[in-house]
């Protein structure tokens, strides 16, 4: 079936394959589908809807509210609509309006375990606790084995400081699913925050653990029980298994360092303080362990180094000074030893004396909440004043602490379509700008796009038949796969050798084997080529175009000087305006050109030249993902996920992994 041609299309049936593409969870083609079906009857509200609850599977939460939208305009008795732009606003963090959704969607329907238990969930996000418990009791009274209702239920409990109640919730719902890590999570806490009750939090971390296997933190967090329960073999083992998952966790490297430290393991101490400083050059908790132990060492250079560092970021830590007083005392320094001491001493008199810290677990310097948790606070300045707040005693207590990591106990709102497997925004990528479009003798079509780029030029160039292969325009750079292609390539170089030799230039034929150099990536000769080509033809557009892009790849293959970068640089620009002049409407010309200003930093003229190609061209997806990702640069991002929902609507895949790393 075409994704094109619209005017002739069956909506309904257009809507029945989208539909099974959902149900398969083929979420980027089903909107493929449901975006024919919009275009031939507008007003249905069912492809709107349909796509809504496809762009919510993706977490593209701006997209799927605004169709869940479209669709309530054009049909305001589709309950399932509601739950779906309640969904999204939710996720969206506009409870409220996610709250006024659910009573909607709840008017419409007799009961529903989801509306109930995400209206809860919300109301809780907007600290209604009366209202929300409200919202749980009348859920658990209608559901009564609903296992995550109670889980949420505790949670609310357990905001209220009732830990009572919240402890028979959660008991209850690991009756109901004894496979319910986040109910081993949260009983685990409450054991510890409450009673101190190492022992059961680490039994019941052990079952977490079981139904989380791959989850850095938990190996963390029960490494700290352990610890306490004065198992030092068994937390470092937590340690080191927390760190074949997750070689850059700086809390377990910390960590680790500071079992190390105690048990005398010095030097391997410090290698591990000094890792976590490579990763987190700001963990002074880790310089001020390092420092201590090179002073240990009498390695009086490294330990005056670190800490000098420390007193750089806190002027007023006495624990700092009175470590440095005794460096300079080993080093013979006794006048600057004495000064280091007394300025210690008469900070310390400044503090308060005593001083129970409270929870001393810390995590790089931040702040926990009660529960053990690092609380998100990242005010830098702030943390320095409480740390210089405390006594020297306690000082060194919050340097020497161990840390804990968040644990994954948050309750997820629930939707018919939400649990997916293999969703494309999961997928890894390296967020970048989407590449620049080239002419090529291969292309790499994929479902959603079964053909290349229609451009007028390549068809006026194709329909000559004076080139030896079909010129195609691409954006993904593919490149001869095997021996016989390559060969291949290299037979067409030597015919076009022999037959500029014998016949008079034509820039066809310049132009074509230029083409045959860029598959083989001889990005000089292909510039030689273009150039011979222009000059024969100084109007032919896609000459300067291509040479523009191969411009580009040589300068990105690093080709020539740095000193030629700018030069290069305003080339390549030249090329692709040239190419603009000659054909006004070659909407590919200004989205390279867009890249190119992106890539040199300069966001508002890059902008400018996305708009021009959105212009020209309305269904340009990767222009509408360049231009989302431009704005978010420019901290604009509302117009950032605006555009990358569309651009996802248009199918370009990266646009879901990057809205979900906005949220």
């Amino acid at each position: 079936m075409p994704l094109r041609g619209t005017a002739q299309i069956n909506a309904e049936q257009v809507l029945r394959v989208g539909q099974n593409s959902l149900y398969f969870e083929d979420y980027m083609l089903a909107i493929q589908y449901f975006n024919q079906a919009i275009n031939a009857k507008p007003y249905l509200a069912q492809p709107y809807f349909f796509r809504a609850i496809a762009k919510l599977n993706l977490d593209d939460f701006l997209g799927a509210e605004e169709d869940a939208t479209a669709a309530i305009d054009r049909n305001p008795f589709i309950a399932d609509a509601y739950e779906v732009r309640g969904v999204a606003r939710q996720n969206r963090g506009r409870f409220a309006e996610a709250v006024s959704d659910y009573d909607s969607a709840l008017r419409l329907v007799a009961k529903s375990r989801g509306l109930l238990f995400n209206k809860a969930l919300a109301q809780q996000e907007l600290n209604w606790t009366d209202s929300a418990m409200v919202s749980f009791n009348h859920l658990l009274e209608e559901f009564p084995n609903f296992e995550n209702g109670y889980i949420g239920r505790a949670r609310l409990y357990l905001q209220q400081g009732d830990t009572v109640a919240a402890r028979a919730d959660i008991d209850r719902a690991l009756e109901l699913n004894k496979n319910l890590a986040n109910g081993y999570l949260l009983r685990a806490d409450i054991a510890i925050n409450s009673a101190r009750d190492f022992e059961s939090a680490f039994n019941d971390m052990n079952e977490a653990i079981r139904l989380q296997p791959r989850e850095p933190g938990l190996y963390i967090n029960r490494a700290f029980m352990r610890y306490n329960l004065d198992d030092y073999n068994g937390a470092m083992e937590d340690y080191d298994y927390a760190l074949k998952l997750d070689p850059l966790n700086v809390a377990a490297i910390f960590n680790r360092g500071l079992l190390r430290m105690e048990v005398r393991d010095n030097d391997n101490a410090i290698k591990d303080f000094t890792r976590a400083l490579q990763l987190d050059p700001e963990d002074y908790r880790s310089l001020y362990n390092r420092a201590y132990l090179y002073s240990e060492k009498h390695d009086i250079t490294s330990a005056m180094a670190d800490v000098n560092r420390l007193l750089q970021a806190f002027p007023d830590l006495p624990e700092a000074y009175y470590m440095r007083s005794n460096l300079q005392r080993m080093a013979g320094n006794m006048a600057v030893a004495e000064k280091d001491y007394n300025r210690a001493l008469a900070l310390s008199k400044k503090l308060p004396s005593g001083g129970d810290m409270g929870n001393a677990l810390v995590s790089g310097g931040k702040p926990v909440s009660g529960s053990g948790q690092p609380s998100g606070a990242d005010e830098k300045r702030e943390n320095q004043v409480a740390e210089q707040k405390l006594t020297p005693e306690a000082v060194a207590r919050r340097f020497t602490a161990l840390r804990t990591v968040d644990s994954p106990i948050d309750v997820e709102e629930e939707f018919n379509n939400k649990n997916i497997r293999g969703r494309v925004q999961e997928r890894s990528k390296r967020v970048e700008l989407e590449p620049l479009f080239a002419l090529s003798y291969y292309t790499s079509p994929t479902e959603l796009r079964p053909s290349a780029y229609y451009l007028k030029e390549i068809d006026d160039v194709n329909s000559t038949r004076m080139l030896r292969f079909l010129v195609q325009l691409t954006n993904i750079d593919v490149a001869p796969s095997d021996e016989a292609d390559i060969n291949r390539h290299f037979r067409s170089i030597e015919y076009y050798n022999s037959y500029l030799a014998t016949h008079d230039p034509r820039a066809i034929d310049y132009f074509g084997r230029a083409m045959d150099f860029v598959a083989l990536r001889n990005y000089t000769s292909a510039i030689e080529d273009l150039n011979r080509a222009l000059q024969l033809t100084p109007d032919f557009a896609l000459g300067y175009f291509e040479r523009g892009v191969a411009r580009y790849k040589s300068l990105m293959a690093g080709n020539g000087g740095v000193t030629d970068r700018q030069m290069d640089i305003r080339a390549v620009i030249s090329d692709l305006d040239k190419a603009i002049e000659l054909s006004p409407r070659m909407a590919f010309a200004y989205y390279n050109k867009g890249n190119v200003l992106a890539e040199l930093g300069d966001f508002t003229s890059a902008l400018m030249a996305y708009n021009k190609a959105i212009e020209i061209k309305a269904d340009f997806g990767e222009a509408y993902y360049n231009r989302g990702y431009v704005y978010l640069q420019l901290g604009d991002h509302e117009k950032g996920v605006s555009n990358l929902s569309k651009a996802g609507e248009l199918g370009v895949v990266p646009s879901y992994n990057l809205i979900k790393r906005m949220h």
